[in-house]
């Protein structure tokens, strides 16, 4: 809509100011899903530490995120990289459909889970296509499983175990 260089002066911000109060309440809502829908477009590609050097990893490659001991763990097929970013905020910036928090210290690329086998308990096992056993947590399996099946929203979805 605008924006102010600095140093601002006060003409200009009068000007600015007036701008946006003259827009429409749509106006302002289009021009903030269109900012915000530009914040969210999800990274392609990660850097991951070996050591002294950085790796570049393309997201099809990332077969899940492992948080351990405080470290952050970009797993691809056979290699094991160090990543700055924490869970949390990868969960954040990582695209919905195609990765999964499984768990308080996994994430997951769906594209890799070959099959979920239900544990006593209401915990889960998800088996990827790499041989990897990840452990599912309870209150995250009906999320899994609604993810691979390709809903998009749990509501009203019902998982029997």
């Amino acid at each position: 809509m605008d924006y102010l260089l600095k140093p601002v002066n006060r003409a200009r911000l009068s000007q600015a100011i007036e701008r946006a109060r003259a827009l429409s309440a749509a106006e302002v809502d289009a021009n903030v899903d269109r900012v915000t829908q530009g914040l969210k477009m999800a990274p392609s590609r990660f850097l991951g530490r070996r050591g002294s050097r950085f790796v570049v990893i393309p997201q099809k490659d990332v077969v899940y995120w492992g948080s351990d001991g405080g470290l952050t763990k970009l797993y691809s097929a056979g290699q094991s990289y160090l990543v700055e970013p924490t869970l949390i905020e990868l969960e954040r910036r990582l695209d919905p459909a195609v990765f999964c928090r499984i768990s308080r210290t996994v994430i997951v690329n769906l594209d890799y889970v070959s099959e979920v086998n239900m544990l006593l308990g209401g915990y889960g096992e998800a088996l990827l296509k790499t041989g990897e056993r990840l452990e599912v947590s309870r209150r995250r399996l009906r999320i899994l499983m609604a993810k691979l099946e390709g809903v998009s929203e749990l509501k009203g979805a019902q998982l029997t175990i």
